[in-house]
Formats: structure tokens, sequence, C-alpha cells
């Protein structure tokens, strides 16, 4: 059961993984409407499977503490990284989840490598770690506005035009370090149609209710769509590796997105395949000591009855 169950959820994903080595065209490779023949009703009941699926494998990964995952979410603004999250993690225990977002970076990590402050949001072992936008703003954000890379007090050298070739390299080789000390490093990029992104800037706009989450820099970034785009093209080919592959899961329907999240994740568990860890003998013993004096004192134990004639005297 639980193989024929693993074996579904990766053929549902296969269509979304970036084959390493492949060179992506988002405009062309990737349908941000795609919704694999389902229905939204379809959607609902597959997502919450998926979301049981995450609480029981979440929880044998904290009970083994030797693995970790970083789970990381790219998009463009309005996509639907919060609401992926909040839907996709609703079902696991929070004491073992750590959600970390990135804005504009401090003096203190400008002092810094442009990794570091990325390292010390990672999670740690039996944890998931989640990335609301991830170290790969450094090959985004910061590529599309170079007056972000002047301000990483970078030396000359470090400033050349091969600075992002660098980047690639130096990321999968971290992302490569991270995997063979144990943490399963998960990305996911949600495709968004720009018409998509208008027309949920406008109901942003529109109802009061969803003002706050609208910023007149969203409207302004917006006019760096084409640059973003093939930004994330060039990212997309050049880091999607064996040991960790990008997914590239169209946004347009939030409930599809959801579903691909959740299985995407949800692969990634099983593939590492946590287990509850076993007692030793001793231990066994020490239970079952414990479990005969729990029992002892019991309504209808011997102790029981004691103590309530003490109490009637």
């Amino acid at each position: 059961m639980a193989e024929n169950r693993a074996q579904r959820i990766a053929r549902f994903i296969e269509p979304l993984r970036v084959r390493p080595g492949s060179t992506v065209d988002l405009a062309t490779d990737f349908d941000p409407r795609y919704k694999a023949d389902l229905t939204k009703a379809e959607g609902v009941a597959l997502l919450a499977e998926g979301v049981e699926l995450l609480d029981e494998f979440q929880a044998r990964l904290a009970a083994q503490d030797s693995r970790g995952v970083l789970f990381c979410l790219q998009a463009m603004d309005a996509a639907g990284k919060d609401g992926t999250i909040r839907h996709v993690m609703s079902g696991v225990n929070p004491q073992g989840v750590r959600v970390s977002s990135f804005k504009v970076p401090s003096e203190e990590e400008l002092d810094h490598d442009y990794l570091w402050r990325y390292q010390c949001r990672l999670p740690r072992r039996g944890e998931i770690g989640i990335f609301n936008r991830s170290h790969y703003e450094e090959v985004l954000v910061v590529r599309v506005h170079p007056e972000y890379l002047r301000r990483q007090r970078l030396p000359e050298e470090g400033r050349d035009p091969d600075v992002w070739e660098r980047r690639y390299r130096e990321i999968n080789d971290w992302e490569r370090y991270l995997v063979e000390n144990g943490f399963s490093v998960v990305k996911v990029f949600l495709n968004l149609s720009k018409e998509e992104q208008r027309q949920r800037f406008l109901s942003r706009i529109d109802l009061p209710e969803k003002n706050w989450k609208f910023s007149s820099a969203d409207v302004r970034e917006r006019r760096h769509w084409g640059a973003y785009q093939r930004a994330f093209s060039e990212m997309l080919s050049a880091t999607s590796t064996p040991w960790a592959p990008w997914y590239v899961v169209p946004a347009d329907r939030k409930w599809f997105a959801r579903i691909c999240a959740a299985a995407i994740l949800g692969h990634a568990l099983m593939e590492i395949d946590p287990q509850y860890p076993t007692v030793g003998e001793q231990a066994r013993k020490d239970l079952m000591t414990a479990r005969r004096e729990l029992e002892q004192e019991g309504p209808g134990s011997g102790a029981a009855r004691d103590r309530k004639k003490k109490r009637r005297k």
C-alpha cells in the first residue's frame, strides 16, 4: 500500500520536475494553468490526503532525529507562497516546522557572505525548515537589480561578469553539502502568469480586507517581468541538480498549486522514510516495570481498594 502511494505521488509530480542538465524556457516549457485533468472538488480531497501524509511522516522525522528537510519556495509577488505554506502545513505539529522569510538584508547580514543569513536559519535534525523566498534571491532580485549587488560590499573581482555563474556553482555545492549531511533540499517555484498576477493585484486593491497585502512597490517590480522570467529560466537550468532538483508548480489555480506542493514535500519525506526509534532490551524491561506500577494504581487494583478504605475511615 505504502509503495503504491509513493509510486502514485512520484508519477503525479514528475511532469513538474526540471530535469537536471536541461535548458528551461518558462514561457514555453511550463503552463501556469496546468491542472492534470483534476477538478477542484477532487483537489480538495487530495490536499486533505496530502496533509495527513505529511503529519504522519513529520512525526516520524522528528522522532528519528537524524535527518532534516529544507523546503524552498520561490515565486513572483502574489503567486501564493503564504497560502501554500498555511494550507500544506495545516495538519503538522508546529514544533517541528520553522518558517523563515527573507527581506532586505540587514547591516549585519551585509557584513557577511551572501549565504550566511540563510545558513543561520537552516532546520535542525528532525525539523522541516521552510524558506519563504530563499538563497535564490541572490541570483534573482539581485540580478534584476544590479544596485543590490553593489550594496553587498564585494571586492571588485567579486562583481565581474562571471558572478552569476559562480553563484550557481556555489549554491549547488552548498546544497550538495547539506544533502550529504542529512538535510534534503526540496525546491519549488510557483509559476504564475502575468495576467493572473494582474488580477490578484486588482483584488488586493478592490477588497478592503486585502489592502494590507498590496504595495505600490509590487507594481514597480512587475515592470521587470521579462527580466525576472529570464532570470528564473536561467536559475532553473543551472541549479536543478540530481541531489536537489527544482519543481515548477503551476500557480494560476491556488488549489492545484497547494496539492502539488504537498505532494512534492510528501515525496521527499517518503524517500527519507524516517522510522520511529526502537528501544533496547533493558529499556523494554523498564517499560514493563512502569506498566505494572501504573496498572496497580487502577480503579480495580488492591492498592486502589486500600486507598478507598482509608478515605472512608
